[in-house]
């Protein structure tokens, strides 16, 4: 789970430049009460009450019926599209840090590469997975917590200054570094996907749930404020400038900058985490939405051996692969878009399946009562709203644009399909 929805803090560089120290310090603390804490507490709910393969797919679809639970799957695995081949992309991108002189060819080559290794291992099982994941995670921590410790004994800047960049945009302050924060923390429901395929998930998942909140908080926002504190420098920060702050505070070790390259690799191995967990989360959308009778039912076909829906996994792949050469910047705009639509379905889905299926049997139920639940469902919804009227214009045009595909696919299926 942490793997999915965080997987280091390497990603969120470009917020410090975008939206200003101070402002990114705070997003990274507050953004999880407004986003990422209401949406686990009703993840943890649902998965308890609804622990099936589809996850938030099958909530929505339970609570609104077919169009809304068409379009929760359909712009859930529209969205992995844009992220998937990413991952892999930024994976290289890291990799020509060790090779300077990589050729456009091969820096493609190496990305579909990645991409075909991690689908063999995802065809071979959640356990599987789950056990790369772990490991890729614990390397991942070392280098991080080593350039923490070390940024506060280096503690020379102060880290909030300036609060804001000079003479920006304000829809870039507010706006893009809304979206970018929001995508940070994003995906808390997305584990729901795999419902069945984990041991009693209404124990696992609330357990699990409330680790990784507060872990992925302290990822983001530790290295920050260490970084920012130590090499200072905040209009240069960019992708891949925790390496360059790494460089700055570790020294140098044989002429190398020992803690920026194991940091470099470091980033390089988040990003395979991040997409061999997308991967594993995001394929079983269009297995459910077969068997649901909305994609070809070949698509729901299992492995013989392993159990996978291993034609989902390799076709969702397949296309990972063919967008490989895109950027993240391009498409986080998009991105949220989609996300911020499937994010809401699955909070108003809480709301409607606790007035119509009292009944379901939950071992876990969002605190606070009546007024738990209005937090829970409120809180994404206007956080949602805001970051989406702060869209600048690629993500503006580009996203209503991908939200509006939805339904016309709707329309198009449903005359062709015979919905389970």
């Amino acid at each position: 789970m942490f793997s999915y929805t965080t997987g280091g803090p390497f990603g969120l560089e470009d917020m410090v430049t975008t939206s200003g120290p101070g402002m990114t310090l705070i997003y990274l603390l507050v953004l999880p009460f407004f986003w990422c804490i209401p949406v686990s507490l009703v993840s943890a709910e649902l998965t308890t009450a609804m622990p099936v393969e589809g996850g938030f797919y099958r909530w929505t679809r339970a609570a609104f019926g077919d169009f809304w639970g068409f379009l929760a799957g359909w712009w859930n695995w529209s969205a992995s599209f844009l992220l998937g081949g990413v991952y892999a992309v930024l994976f290289t991108d890291y990799l020509v840090y060790y090779f300077p002189k990589m050729a456009w060819g091969k820096h493609y080559l190496v990305s579909v590469t990645l991409i075909a290794v991690l689908t063999w291992i995802n065809v071979r099982g959640i356990q599987m997975v789950g056990q790369v994941a772990t490991a890729l995670e614990i390397f991942i921590f070392l280098p991080v917590i080593t350039m923490i410790v070390l940024g506060f004994l280096h503690w020379h800047h102060n880290p909030f200054a300036p609060w804001v960049p000079p003479h920006q945009a304000g829809f870039k302050i507010f706006g893009v570094g809304l979206a970018l924060g929001l995508w940070l923390y994003s995906g808390y429901e997305q584990l729901s996907t795999v419902a069945e395929e984990v041991e009693n998930p209404q124990r696992a998942y609330p357990r699990a749930l409330a680790l990784v909140v507060p872990l992925s908080m302290a990822a983001y926002f530790l290295p920050t404020l260490a970084g920012l504190a130590s090499a200072g420098h905040w209009e240069q920060w960019h992708t891949g400038f925790f390496s360059d702050v790494a460089s700055m505070i570790g020294g140098t070790f044989r002429g190398r900058p020992w803690l920026g390259t194991w940091m470099t690799l470091a980033a390089m191995v988040a990003n395979v985490a991040l997409l061999n967990s997308t991967i594993l989360t995001t394929t079983r959308m269009p297995f459910a939405m077969a068997q649901d009778g909305y994609l070809p039912k070949v698509l729901a076909r299992k492995h013989a051996r392993f159990g996978t829906p291993w034609l989902a996994i390799v076709l969702s792949a397949a296309i990972y692969a063919l967008l490989a050469w895109r950027s993240l910047a391009d498409l986080i705009s998009v991105y949220i878009w989609l996300r911020s639509a499937t994010t809401v379905l699955t909070v108003l889905s809480a709301w409607k399946l606790r007035r119509t299926q009292p009944e379901l049997k939950r071992s876990f139920t969002i605190p606070g009562g009546r007024a738990g639940l209005m937090y829970v469902v409120c809180a994404p919804v206007v956080m949602a709203v805001v970051a989406l009227l702060g869209s600048d214009r690629f993500g503006l045009i580009g996203g209503a644009t991908a939200i509006a595909v939805g339904p016309v696919t709707y329309s198009i299926v449903r005359r062709n399909a015979k919905v389970a």
